[in-house]
């Protein structure tokens, strides 16, 4: 952990996260299945240091180009945005969560930077991760992480994304704040009792061989925006009932992991996007995603999206000579396909004493 060392850096590291199933229903009451994913990750270090300073990575923060066309291009692939604004936005929510709740910050400043290899617009939550480890980081350099519950900490990511504007859901920050293989339901009466919804950790060993593709230029990711958000506080009925049944994918999933339903599993995959499919239409899920899913079926494996698009997360319910039939279609369409890696939770002993 390196929070005994005040005179030393303290340095988390946080993964990329899978949505496995039931996404996109956090959203909306619903429940889910997400894993901790070791293929990619980001980490940020704390220094301590006279003033507080934020870093800009080398790469990511960008303020010197070779040419005007140099940063005209940039912008059009990377756009405008790098870590720097997440690292300040957590330490603002962090701050004021502090102050609302009576917890005493020690004096000091420190140097926060950062480092990531997730694949950008990939759906494998790389904002959420520099977030995440930089909440530990600073959980570890006041020294209050007995103070904060680990149910409470996916809340404060999530408002740090808010303050920019991000869109997103309390999933990819559970899973990323508990590491592992993570059950969740975000229903309406846990949410408003607790704040919170109930999380509970499942055995990664549950999980079969689960492959990874995505594609190394996501330009097409879907750039339609989607309206399904509207139709379902409208009352739409074909959303809501369709959004029910998402969540409800998550807990027969759930029950498939337990008994080790593999055959079971590989049809609730399949119907998450199918039904994700009919909910937000081909033109907000993008053509180059639905390539991906279209090659994974095509040699008969299970698929659907990790996020809102850019990578899929594949399963051959009928072993190695399928794994080796998907990776040839993956090559021949110009897709990355590697193993999923799985983390085991990332709970230290004093993050346990905190859970409800």
């Amino acid at each position: 952990m390196g929070s005994e060392i005040d005179d030393g850096f303290i340095e988390h590291r946080t993964h990329a996260r899978v949505g496995f199933l039931g996404n996109p229903s956090d959203v909306y009451s619903g429940r889910t299945i997400s894993f901790s994913l070791g293929n990619f990750w980001a980490s940020v270090r704390l220094e301590p240091s006279k003033d507080l300073v934020i870093e800009p990575h080398p790469h990511h923060d960008l303020v010197s180009f070779s040419s005007i066309a140099h940063l005209v291009n940039r912008l059009e692939s990377e756009g405008y945005y790098g870590g720097v604004r997440l690292l300040m936005a957590i330490c603002k929510v962090f701050y004021k969560y502090c102050v609302d709740n009576g917890i005493v910050l020690k004096d000091g400043n420190f140097t926060l930077s950062y480092d990531t290899n997730i694949p950008r617009q990939t759906g494998l939550s790389g904002s959420s991760a520099i977030v995440c480890a930089a909440l530990n980081c600073l959980l570890d350099f006041y020294n209050i992480r007995h103070l904060v519950k680990v149910e409470i900490r996916p809340e404060l990511i999530l408002s740090a994304e808010k303050e920019l504007g991000i869109v997103a859901g309390l999933q990819d920050r559970v899973a990323q704040v508990y590491g592992g293989l993570v059950y969740m339901d975000f229903s309406k009466e846990h949410m408003d009792k607790m704040g919170h919804g109930m999380y509970t950790p499942m055995d990664i060993s549950l999980l079969p061989p689960l492959h990874l593709i995505y594609a190394e230029n996501p330009s097409d990711s879907g750039k339609v925006h989607s309206t399904v958000r509207k139709r379902w506080l409208d009352g739409d009925e074909f959303i809501i009932s369709s959004m029910d049944e998402v969540a409800k994918i998550a807990l027969d999933g759930r029950s498939a992991l337990l008994e080790k339903k593999y055959s079971d599993l590989a049809q609730l995959m399949n119907r998450n996007f199918d039904l994700r499919r009919q909910m937000f239409g081909d033109e907000v899920l993008g053509s180059l995603n639905l390539k991906m899913i279209e090659v994974a079926r095509s040699v008969g494996a299970a698929s659907k999206f990790t996020g809102s698009g850019g990578a899929i997360i594949a399963f051959c319910p009928e072993g190695p000579a399928q794994v080796k039939q998907l990776e040839d279609a993956c090559q021949k369409a110009g897709f990355i396909i590697q193993p999923a890696i799985v983390v085991p939770s990332v709970l230290t002993e004093e993050d346990l004493k905190t859970l409800s």
